[in-house]
């Protein structure tokens, strides 16, 4: 019977094994999904403080709704559903600042809520005020395609283009910065991490991308 015993015992340890990695590798992605971007923000630009709910930048994107006829409007876009609901699964904030010809402009409020059939909706990846936050507020960790949540889906949704030489129907060639450093790959691939800081600088001049405080609790 002894080996049995022994058996049985390895087995067991095999299964309680399992479960620890198992329950480890969702730890690392969920740390991972809540991961601060780095490199962080350089020291020495002095941070630009807000408040939920400010307006940063000049008024320039005026449509009622903000999405397009291309984005969202209650119809999945790459894979995400239009929710009657917000969730926690994944809650993290971004910052997008877009400046054309040194300017700063507003990034719209609302992009994301729209109508469905059933009503008023808000999709996983959104904007609440016109201050740069966007807002990823999804059921799972990661989009339905995999991978992380990224700038590209966000435009998608929104319905407008993001190139090298069109930010949402800015022309010109376009600098992007992400916390500071310049930035020369993707733009869509750009992912939506906690407290990462987008800058998209088109046309000329160009000017020092900021540094911003995000609100408290944010």
């Amino acid at each position: 019977m002894q080996p049995i015993y022994i058996s049985v015992g390895i087995l067991i340890l095999l299964i309680v094994a399992g479960f620890g990695l198992m329950r480890w590798q969702q730890q690392q992605a969920v740390t991972a999904a809540y991961a601060t971007p780095t490199p962080a923000p350089g020291p020495t630009v002095k941070p630009l403080a807000f408040a939920d709910g400010d307006a940063l930048g000049k008024p320039f994107f005026t449509a009622n709704p903000p999405d397009t006829a291309q984005g969202g409007r209650g119809n999945d876009v790459d894979g995400i559903s239009c929710s009657a609901q917000e969730f926690v699964t994944l809650h993290v904030h971004s910052h997008l600042a877009i400046f054309y010809n040194g300017k700063q402009l507003q990034v719209p409020q609302f992009i994301g809520a729209a109508q469905s059939p059933a009503g008023e909706c808000l999709y996983w990846v959104h904007t609440h005020h016109p201050d740069g936050i966007i807002h990823v507020e999804a059921p799972q960790l990661n989009p339905p395609q995999g991978g992380d949540f990224t700038l590209g889906i966000f435009f998608d949704i929104w319905g407008q283009p993001l190139t090298r030489d069109n930010v949402a129907g800015l022309k010109g060639p376009v600098v992007a910065y992400i916390n500071g450093t310049k930035y020369d790959g993707d733009l869509r691939a750009i992912p939506l991490k906690s407290h990462q800081q987008i800058v998209l600088e088109i046309g000329s001049p160009t000017v020092t991308p900021p540094n911003y405080e995000f609100p408290p609790a944010d």
